[in-house]
């Protein structure tokens, strides 16, 4: 046999061509080559070893790298182990298989690194998805009903897209979540259904509106009307509303009756007024001629007379336009204030009652003063500066209504009581 170095040391050829390899148990027939060279036949055998040794290599480089998980890199070394020992190849078997075993460490490690990452992310899919939950039980409770239809899809793929977790947390939230996605269902469900029921509702109480106004469009009476016109409208908002574009209708229909009985009314409004306007020339230039001789009002009776007057002539002329009546009636009333204002100070002036209260009231703060300034006297002669001060200022303050009093009593003297 060749004393080869390499892989071939670990092999000999028979003359008949059959191929041996020396392992540590003793020589294993691997084949035969017969009419070969030996060394070609031993060459055979050594280039199936160093396909196993390529494997090897590979295997511990993508252990290395991580680009295998532990589960089949630990699966790929048996299956090598396997392959070696039972290996009809020449070479140093017994090495390759030590050279596996030698992965065992690094397996280990990366399996341990492996459990690790997958405990992380294990819980940080499990807070997600109890994030995600939470979120699916606060939509289940709201009133969202547009926006949390497309929120519920985009958790529901969100969900999708997570790895499963372990079976009884992963069950237990889904089961939260799934239960949170049926209560919104059926609660948007009924909504929707209460508001069709409502906004059907609105739809027939608007028609029967609507009816009652096209009955009343073209009524006459101007005041009755508009007020229950105005009725109508109060109903309207009350009803609520009915479905887009049937309320848009609705509305379209029973604005336009409303504008006709309206756009009627102030045609025929428009027709008075030219009726009344003379009306209103005569009624202002009377008003002109009474505030010119009644205003001031200086003899109460006379005054009363030319009011009296004056309201005859002003009540002969008939109406007038709607937008002059609160300014007339103002001035009517003005006038007959400044009258009413004259009598009751007349009679203020010629109460006797009242003049006698207001002449007892000088009297007695006359009588006041006099006390206190004897008062004031006398403590200054005890020496008491202190309480004659003190008096003198409460005389300061009795002299002050004794003047207020004289007036209000002057003016009766005025009056020629």
């Amino acid at each position: 046999m060749s004393e080869s170095a390499g892989p071939a040391r670990f092999g000999r050829v028979d003359s008949d061509g059959t191929v041996y390899v020396v392992t540590s148990t003793g020589e294993r027939r691997v084949g035969q080559v017969p009419d070969a060279d030996p060394a070609e036949a031993l060459a055979f055998f050594v280039r199936r070893f160093e396909a196993l040794e390529t494997e090897v290599n590979l295997l511990s480089k993508r252990i290395e790298s991580g680009t295998v998980s532990p589960e089949e890199a630990r699966k790929a070394v048996n299956a090598l182990s396997t392959s070696i020992a039972e290996a009809n190849a020449v070479g140093d078997l017994d090495g390759l298989i030590v050279t596996l075993q030698g992965l065992a460490p690094q397996l280990a490690a990366a399996q341990e690194a492996r459990k690790a990452q997958r405990a992380q992310q294990n819980e940080e899919t499990r807070a997600a998805k109890e994030a995600m939950v939470e979120q699916a039980e606060k939509l289940a409770a709201g009133n969202d009903w547009r926006g949390g239809v497309n929120r519920f899809r985009a958790l529901l793929d969100e969900w999708k897209a997570l790895p499963r977790i372990d079976r009884a947390t992963d069950d237990e939230l889904w089961h939260r979540f799934s239960s949170a996605r049926t209560t919104y269902t059926r609660r948007r469900k009924a909504q929707f259904a209460s508001e069709n029921e409502r906004r059907d509702g609105a739809r027939k109480a608007k028609e029967a509106i609507i009816a009652r106004a096209r009955e009343i469009a073209g009524s006459t009476d101007w005041s009755d009307t508009a007020a229950e016109f105005r009725q109508l409208m109060n109903q309207w908002k009350a009803a609520g509303g009915a479905a887009r574009e049937i309320d848009d209708a609705l509305w379209a229909e029973f604005r336009g009756l409303q504008d006709q009985f309206f756009e009627a009314r102030s045609a025929a409004f428009s027709a008075e007024d030219d009726e009344f306007r003379e009306n209103l020339t005569a009624k202002q230039s009377l008003l002109d001629e009474a505030e010119a001789t009644i205003v001031p009002v200086t003899d109460v009776k006379t005054a009363r007379d030319q009011f009296r007057d004056f309201l005859a002539r002003y009540n002969e002329h008939g109406k007038v336009p709607r937008d002059a009546i609160r300014p007339l009636e103002n001035r009517v009333r003005a006038l007959e204030h400044a009258i009413k204002a004259a009598e009751d100070d007349e009679w203020r002036r010629t109460d006797p009652e009242a003049r006698k209260r207001a002449s007892d009231t000088v009297e007695m703060f006359t009588t006041q003063i006099e006390k206190l300034a004897k008062q004031a006297d006398d403590a200054e002669a005890r020496g008491d500066l202190k309480k004659a001060q003190k008096t003198r200022e409460s005389i300061k303050t009795y002299t002050e209504w004794l003047n207020q009093a004289t007036k209000a009593l002057d003016e009766f003297s005025g009056n020629g009581a």
